[in-house]
């Protein structure tokens, strides 16, 4: 997992170019004059899901890893928390959406939890179980998120 914001100015030239790619969109877009939606970058190689969400508690949102995209997600506003952690301790899959590319478990070992905000990207990949959508201290908050989906075959 990569963890930053667009306002740490980070040298992207350190990324993989589809990575840098997405990042950069991120930093480009004017998302206040877009509606939720998806919205192709490079067909269906790389795209974004832009969305307006509720966090939950953490016993509401399921762990999940991908399998031939990894995301950028990216906080427009708002705030939620995170989990995160390897996928070798993830538990069963009790979910699998193929057409989505999205793959729910049944829980997760050594699971940290991160706090992202208004500016924040993380970068899942395939080995990164993340349990997005946590609220803080059990108050749920509304936020907009936008989650880039990055085809392995960029890579």
């Amino acid at each position: 997992m990569i963890f930053s914001s667009i306002y740490a100015n980070d040298n992207l030239n350190y990324y993989p170019a589809a990575i840098a790619k997405a990042i950069t969109y991120l930093t480009q877009t004017d998302f206040g004059a877009m509606e939720d939606g998806v919205y192709e970058i490079d067909g269906r190689r790389m795209f974004a899901q832009v969305f307006h969400h509720t966090s939950k508690p953490a016993q509401e949102c399921r762990p999940e890893l991908h399998r031939k995209y990894l995301d950028v997600q990216f906080w427009i506003c708002g705030e939620e928390l995170f989990g995160v952690a390897p996928s070798h301790g993830v538990g069963a899959c009790i979910e699998e959406i193929d057409e989505r590319d999205l793959y729910f478990y049944d829980g997760v070992a050594n699971e940290s939890f991160v706090h992202a905000t208004k500016g924040c990207y993380a970068v899942f990949f395939p080995n990164d179980v993340h349990r997005p959508g946590v609220c803080l201290d059990n108050i749920p908050l509304t936020y907009r998120k936008v989650v880039v989906k990055v085809s392995l075959e960029l890579l």
